[in-house]
């Protein structure tokens, strides 16, 4: 398939990490908040060794899944332990969906807690 919306991953295995956003109703610059700390997560991630690609959708209501795609677990500890994107999740996490003062107001999201562990399962085959 060659169609430029798709990460242009390699043949598997490799790991996918998936991050749910609920974008609040925009209040001023929130949005654009967003969107800047969106697209420097992106760059980001793309100078990141193990990086595969990105993959990202958002509907009418604001909700969003961003799917990136990592070589192995120790790309993706890499990248969880990158300082701009540590503070752009507590950012994410101390704010609230109403845009709220607090953190970056306008935005949310959901990632596993820092206590817990997430599955990691290798994708071994692709769909199609």
């Amino acid at each position: 398939m060659n169609d430029d919306r798709f990460a242009a991953a390699p043949e598997p295995p490799y790991y996918a990490v998936i991050f749910a956003s609920q974008r609040a109703a925009s209040s001023g610059g929130a949005d654009d908040d967003y969107g800047l700390t969106s697209d420097r997560m992106v760059e980001l991630a793309r100078a990141r060794d193990g990086f595969l690609g990105v993959e990202s959708t958002r509907d009418a209501t604001g909700f969003g899944i961003t799917v990136s795609y990592w070589r192995d677990e120790a790309a993706i500890a890499g990248w969880k332990a990158d300082f701009e994107h540590r503070e752009a999740q507590r950012r994410g996490a101390t704010s609230s969906t109403s845009g709220s003062s607090s953190g970056s107001p306008g935005w949310s999201g959901r990632r596993a807690s820092a206590s817990a562990r997430p599955e990691l399962t290798p994708i071994r085959s692709r769909a199609g």
